[in-house]
């Protein structure tokens, strides 16, 4: 019985450091990138992280205005950032980017997507704005309240005379 519990934790042991054996080879080309935000409204600014990217490179994409320049970070050894605008007449959908550091490419499908405009000022969702039915609504509205407050004015005005 102490065999077999000793075998698999030996077991689990190998098969730990056989999968974590794939990671440390990967360092040396660019991987897992990162776009936040992930999802962004254009003339936006977004991040780009990617691991294994030494030296620095570029990251292009679609959408952007044009290629980001990424750069070393100080805390990571072996991660480059950078920040990219969102072209303001970017269509609204998914998008990719590449990455290119020492010579190596990568791209992450669907790394972020665009969003259209928010019409600001007017609520946002509102397209054509009061329809006959919200100006009938509102003007009930104002006139419930010009007849109770005339009504609550003269009960207090005919109180005092009492």
């Amino acid at each position: 019985m102490r065999n077999t519990r000793a075998l698999a934790v030996a077991g689990a042991a190998v098969a730990a450091l056989g999968l974590s054996a794939p990671a440390a080879v990967a360092w040396d080309t660019p991987s897992n990138i990162v776009a936040l935000p992930s999802v962004i409204a254009r003339g936006g600014q977004l991040t780009i992280t990617v691991d294994g990217c030494r030296h620095g490179g570029t990251a292009t994409s679609d959408a952007f205005t044009m290629p980001a320049r990424l750069s070393p970070t100080s805390g990571a050894k072996e991660t480059a950032r950078g920040t990219a605008t969102i072209r303001n007449n970017a269509h609204p959908g998914p998008y990719d980017i590449t990455v290119t550091c020492d010579g190596k490419s990568l791209t992450k499908p669907q790394a972020f997507s665009v969003i259209g405009g928010v019409r600001g000022g007017i609520g946002g969702s509102s397209t054509t704005g009061a329809t006959p039915t919200d100006m009938a609504i509102g003007g009930g509205l104002v006139a419930a309240a010009v007849v109770g407050g005339g009504v609550f004015w003269m009960r207090r005005r005919a109180e005092r005379h009492v």
